[in-house]
Order: structure tokens, then C-alpha cells, then sequence
């Protein structure tokens, strides 16, 4: 996988966001849950692509949920967004 280079702001702050993460899931010819994500995500409009909050995408998600396991794939793809970035 093709590893983005991340920087940081002034406040050590991550200036990528978790949709921007995301955007490495998607598109797969053969989908799994990440993907699936990952391609709603894009899709839907009203997500908030600016945040790097989990409390904020989370809350959005339990809300309007595209899939019975997303919160479950959304707390996996955290953690490693948490470690990559």
C-alpha cells in the first residue's frame, strides 16, 4: 500500500484527516468492509470529511450508519489511523 506522507502542524496536530485516510480503501474490485466504508464515505455528502475527531465521526455514524458492522470497521480503522499518522 502506497504510504502518503503526513505532516504535522505546529502543535504536532495530524493534518491529514480520517476521510483522507480513508481514500486509501477504496475502489476495490473485490470489496470488503473497509472499502465498502471507505466508498460510502465518499459518496455521502453530509460526512464530515474536515474532522479528525472520533467522538464527531463517530456520533455521524451512529446516526446514519451504512451497514450493520460499520461502527465495529470504523473502531478498527481508527486504531490504525491513530498509528499511521
Amino acid at each position: 500500500m502506497l504510504k502518503l506522507e503526513t505532516r504535522t502542524s505546529r502543535r504536532g496536530e495530524r493534518l491529514r484527516t480520517f476521510y483522507h485516510f480513508m481514500m486509501t480503501y477504496r475502489g476495490k474490485v473485490d470489496p470488503d468492509e473497509e472499502s465498502k466504508l471507505a466508498d460510502w464515505m465518499f459518496k455521502d455528502h453530509s460526512f464530515p470529511k474536515q474532522s479528525r475527531s472520533y467522538e464527531e465521526i463517530s456520533r455521524y455514524l451512529e446516526w446514519n450508519t451504512p451497514f450493520p458492522s460499520a461502527l465495529q470497521v470504523f473502531d478498527q480503522l481508527w486504531d490504525r489511523y491513530e498509528s499511521e499518522e
